[in-house]
């Protein structure tokens, strides 16, 4: 009896997991569905929120840099302004797009805060090109358009951008250079066309033959010809040096900063052909071999 029993027992078993496994199937496959469609509206919501929340972001940014250029905020901080409103706009608009999936802005401020030491080391340059963008802003050590030479990197230029991370310049052959903030608040800023105006320095060596007098006149004759150079200013023109094998002539004045430059070029130009009309020498290095009689004959 016992052995007739057993196989019905275990019939039944295997029968009642049969239908217990076709019950779990059958009960996940009519969940799934809902759920995929649940989904799929989810990821279409958010791609639509995220294309008008992207639309309105370049909206109100287009609105920021209005009212800051209605109010003649300087361009820098315009610039600086508008990187920092995107980075958050777009945080906001990113933590929106995941509350859809059930993601809590509670949640994601709880993750941010235990990882904050690990995302402080991680984003510790970052966080000092920030500050250092900000320092730029408030210190005003150079603006967009100045000519600027950076002490940290030796790179100089003319400002086209201040960002929240980087300040882009733009060399004298064309090529755009990104200067991280941090580096431009922790060494020396030059800041070239920072002032209306720049003295001029030039240095010109006669030879001690020419004639001394006829020299500084014909300078302060070229200086005075010319209209770029600032009247209002003081014209030295001066011996800077008694050297070796000239006598170094030290002139000076004072030019707009934007014709700097020209200025001195055109200057080295018109010294050169003023001295040569007037037969004041410009010496130049040279080797002169001096054979004496004796060692002619000697070799004779």
């Amino acid at each position: 009896m016992l052995l007739t029993k057993e196989p019905a027992i275990i019939t039944d078993g295997l029968e009642q997991l049969q239908k217990v496994d076709e019950t779990f199937i059958s009960k996940y496959l009519q969940e799934l569905v809902p759920k995929a469609l649940n989904l799929a509206i989810q990821v279409v919501l958010a791609v639509v929120i995220y294309l008008i929340g992207k639309r309105m972001i370049a909206f109100l940014r287009k609105v920021l840099r209005k009212s800051l250029e209605r109010r003649e905020v300087d361009l820098g901080v315009c610039q600086f302004l508008d990187s920092v409103s995107k980075y958050c706009l777009y945080a906001v608009l990113w933590l929106t797009v995941l509350t859809l999936f059930g993601v809590t802005t509670a949640s994601v401020v709880a993750l941010l805060g235990s990882a904050g030491l690990t995302l402080g080391l991680a984003l510790q340059g970052s966080l000092a090109n920030f500050a250092g963008g900000v320092l730029i802003l408030l210190m005003k050590p150079f603006r967009v358009g100045d000519y600027m030479i950076s002490g940290a990197t030796g790179h100089e230029g003319t400002v086209k951008e201040i960002s929240t991370f980087y300040t882009k310049i733009l060399t004298v052959d064309n090529q755009t250079v990104m200067i991280p903030n941090g580096k431009l608040t922790e060494d020396a800023i030059v800041n070239v066309t920072g002032q209306q105006t720049r003295r001029l320095d030039l240095t010109v060596g006669i030879s001690y033959t020419s004639d001394l007098r006829r020299a500084k006149e014909l300078l302060a004759d070229l200086v005075a010809r010319d209209e770029r150079i600032l009247t209002d200013q003081p014209v030295q023109i001066f011996v800077a040096e008694l050297a070796a094998s000239s006598v170094e002539l030290g002139c000076r004045f004072w030019v707009p900063s934007e014709n700097y430059w020209q200025v001195k070029w055109d200057m080295l130009e018109a010294v050169k052909l003023v001295f040569d009309e007037n037969q004041i020498e410009i010496p130049f290095q040279q080797i002169e071999l001096h054979v004496k009689e004796a060692d002619k004959i000697k070799n004779q």
